[in-house]
């Protein structure tokens, strides 16, 4: 999912590498007191489990799934919902020290240095014991994600696309066709220009949070033929032609749209809301909150556009891609009931809760060939440009590296594309900011 992260652990704990706290109870990481019966029923040590998630969207949904496998073990599950910096920052506390839940979401942010700390249970042996559980059926970079050594540290919960929300109404409006499936990004900027001005700057056309790389910028420097981060994870070629001809067209766009200030303050979702902006780009996690909204009806949802890198006017391979990424399943390393934590997991990636979820709208699964059930969970309102951005476009993992939080949060500073962002009418400081941000990550790479 999208968001910055804040710092992924405390030096302490770096230094240390020391083992989380778990429940508090000093209990210990080698099953706990789980038995098995021999009918092959479980008694466990615990008889409560709790959660923590950031996404408020998604609770409902994973309660109903939680509850289901209370009803076969007896556990009860809690689950609380912190908003995303202070989800971090009480994870990173407890690492160093304090209470930490017993299961939890891990984002590919932060895995990297979760893993390498002793941080989070290692569920191989786990898996190994679990039929439920086949690698293969999942998307392979989110089981890679969580992968460190050969021992894995989470399963993969869900996966997500990217496409483009707008406004009916706002286009009927200033008499503006609305978006299809074969529209180019050049495409999007004529109409979003077209509405912006019709309306004499009152409406925009647009709004793209830069900070919102996921579900923004990261896809038209796919689409032309760069890659943030390469498949190798050890260099960048956003300093490209490719690169910079993506992000020209990101400025673009920019020109047409919100300024920053404006979307730094309100944010892309609620000025789409308020019928202030006519078109975002926006991640298949959100579909709930438009789903929901109140003017829900005059919303609709296309694939992202392309980039006619040929200029043959049509959508060729290679030209139209949607980042995905995909959240983990993991439990705390000294939880007090690991087998019981891991079961809870299992439940939840296994077959029966990965299409339970998709059914009833939470997200798209982590493993494949379920997205239909998704697809279908939101009655009125068509969401298959999500499922058909995996069917009909391509897909990349969301870019990362071992410490990707350093030079992604150095991108959106002074000296990356800050300036350039905040300034879009001047095409020199774009190609500045991708010569520079070349460098942020070759240095920031370098230096892991």
């Amino acid at each position: 999912m999208k968001k910055k992260v804040l710092s992924l652990l405390m030096c302490s704990v770096l230094a240390a590498g020391i083992v989380g706290c778990g429940s508090g109870d000093g209990a210990s990481t080698t099953g706990g007191g789980t038995q098995t019966s021999s009918d092959g029923s479980k008694s466990y040590s615990t008889d409560k489990i709790t959660i923590n998630i950031w996404d408020s969207n998604q609770q409902a949904g994973i309660q109903e799934i939680a509850d289901d496998w209370t009803k076969q073990s007896g556990v009860a599950v809690t689950i609380e919902v912190i908003d995303w910096d202070n989800y971090w920052t009480l994870l990173e506390a407890g690492a160093a020290g304090g209470d930490m839940p017993d299961v939890f979401w891990m984002h590919s942010n932060t895995v990297q240095m979760y893993m390498e700390n002793g941080i989070l249970l290692d569920l191989t042996d786990y898996i190994a014991a679990d039929s439920a559980i086949e690698k293969d059926n999942y998307y392979e970079g989110i089981w890679d994600l969580y992968n460190s050594d050969g021992k894995q540290y989470a399963l993969p919960k869900d996966h997500d696309t990217i496409a483009l929300l707008y406004n009916k109404a706002l286009f009927e409006q200033y008499g503006v066709d609305t978006p299809t499936d074969d529209w180019t990004w050049e495409n999007m900027y004529d109409a979003a220009k077209a509405i912006t001005e019709a309306s004499n700057g009152e409406i925009y056309g647009l709004a793209l949070n830069t900070s919102n790389n996921q579900d923004g910028w990261y896809n038209l420097v796919y689409d032309y033929g760069a890659q943030v981060i390469t498949d190798d994870h050890k260099g960048t070629t956003i300093g490209s032609a490719e690169g910079k001809a993506a992000m020209e067209m990101v400025r673009k766009l920019l020109t047409v749209g919100a300024p920053q200030s404006v979307v730094a303050e309100t944010g892309t979702d609620s000025l789409f809301q308020s019928g202030q902006v006519a078109m975002i780009t926006q991640g298949s996690w959100m579909i709930n909150s438009f789903y929901t909204a109140e003017h829900h009806d005059d919303y609709a949802w296309a694939m992202l556009p392309y980039a006619d890198t040929n200029n043959n006017g049509s959508c060729d391979s290679g030209e139209r891609f949607s980042c995905y990424n995909g959240l983990g399943w993991a439990a705390n390393a000294n939880v007090k009931d690991p087998q019981a934590c891991y079961d809870l997991i299992s439940y939840f990636c296994s077959k029966e809760g990965q299409i339970k979820q998709a059914q009833l709208g939470v997200t798209m699964g982590g493993m494949k060939g379920i997205s239909a059930d998704f697809a279908g969970a939101f009655e009125g309102m068509d969401v298959s440009a999500f499922t058909r951005a995996e069917e009909e476009g391509e897909l990349y993992f969301r870019p990362y590296t071992r410490k990707t939080t350093v030079w992604e949060d150095a991108l959106q500073q002074a000296g990356g594309f800050l300036d350039a962002w905040q300034n879009p009418n001047d095409p020199a400081l774009m190609e500045t900011a991708c010569d520079n941000a070349q460098k942020i990550i070759e240095d920031a790479i370098a230096a892991e």
